[in-house]
């Protein structure tokens, strides 16, 4: 990476922050809570493996995290931002502003959104429309979708008699939240596009199809339980009648109190989200700031352990704490990219 050391030095003179970079000798990161355990076991392997430190993860929500990352170039702000979604359009606009403009993307692998409750309550099965017509501010008055009104549903079963007969109480996270991002756009729209009229609509009034869709109800039925998966778990096993909205891997390492909610009539499981068959599954990244390669030590060390085969390969360590992996050729050519220092291109 010869050419992107020379770039980032070339970066330190531009910038005025040469004896500054001696102030932080550990890579600083943020991010997703989602890719947070992922993050923070490779940086602790990483420090126990190498001469260099071990970096700083801070569990920010992929939009917190972007706007840190995009805020500019120099050793206060970040070098590298976890998501668990693509970055926007406008994200990347916003670090060109403020002269961020080498970004790596690294695609790390896939994770599942889950609906989990207690082990101490009924399993559930449940579709995407339904799960729409919880959640959602607004919902249809007919079948159609022709006319809206204010969500009535109090319980889980005045949708459907087959669901359990419980008060709506989920918490999931803010809008802050990759996570939240993803579950709008794949659970909660893939539920409402099951209307006609309003499936309709996204081609003549896109942005009232899009309000519809991922307005979330503010009645108290849906609880924003912050950037803190752990703790959502803790309420859930403390409140068997809730349910909670975070990732695969939280389900995953929490088995034994948790257990997910089938959708469509699909389980969460590492199988169902690699094969694509469970609806509700994502696309993991993190970002890099190329200015402070060569500036910040070991950026480009860091980015090795993260795509090697030992950490997110099919029998790594990142596999057991959840993560579902890239197919062979798109974790090679992934890390070719990566390790290039590639650009991110829109």
């Amino acid at each position: 990476m010869n050419k992107h050391i020379t770039f980032a030095v070339a970066a330190v003179a531009s910038i005025g922050v040469a004896t500054a970079a001696q102030a932080r000798d550990q890579i600083r990161i943020v991010g997703s809570s989602t890719v947070f355990p992922f993050s923070t076991a490779v940086a602790e392997q990483f420090g126990k493996s190498t001469r260099f430190k071990t970096p700083v993860v801070e569990s920010t929500g992929s939009g917190g995290g972007l706007k840190l990352f995009c805020s500019g170039v120099g050793v206060q702000h970040p070098d590298v931002t976890n998501a668990s979604r693509r970055i926007k359009k406008s994200e990347v606009d916003r670090c060109a502003k403020n002269g961020v403009k080498a970004i790596t993307e690294v695609k790390i692998g896939y994770d599942g959104i889950v609906l989990a409750n207690s082990r101490k309550a009924k399993a559930t099965d449940i579709t995407l429309k339904q799960l729409f017509l919880a959640l959602a501010k607004s919902v249809p008055a007919d079948d159609k979708g022709e006319t809206l009104k204010d969500n009535p549903y109090k319980m889980w079963s005045d949708i459907d008699p087959s669901l359990p007969r419980r008060k709506i109480e989920v918490l999931g996270p803010p809008p802050t939240s990759g996570t939240r991002d993803a579950f709008v756009e794949l659970a909660m729209e893939g539920g409402c596009k099951k209307f006609p009229a309003i499936e309709a609509m996204k081609k003549k009034d896109k942005k009232r199809y899009k309000a519809i869709c991922h307005g979330i109800r503010e009645d108290g039925a849906f609880i924003e339980a912050g950037e803190n998966d752990v703790l959502i778990i803790q309420k859930l096993v403390a409140n068997p009648n809730a349910y909670g909205i975070f990732g695969f891997s939280f389900l995953d390492s929490n088995a034994d109190r948790i257990q997910g909610t089938v959708v469509n009539g699909v389980a969460p499981e590492f199988e169902t989200i690699s094969s694509g068959k469970y609806p509700v599954s994502r696309s993991m990244f993190f970002y890099v700031k190329q200015a402070h390669v060569g500036v910040i030590p070991g950026i480009e060390e860091y980015v090795g352990e993260f795509t090697a085969e030992r950490a997110w390969g099919p029998d790594g360590y990142l596999v057991d704490k959840g993560l579902i992996p890239l197919s062979d050729a798109d974790r090679k050519n992934t890390r070719q990219a990566a390790m290039s220092g590639a650009q991110l291109s829109m």
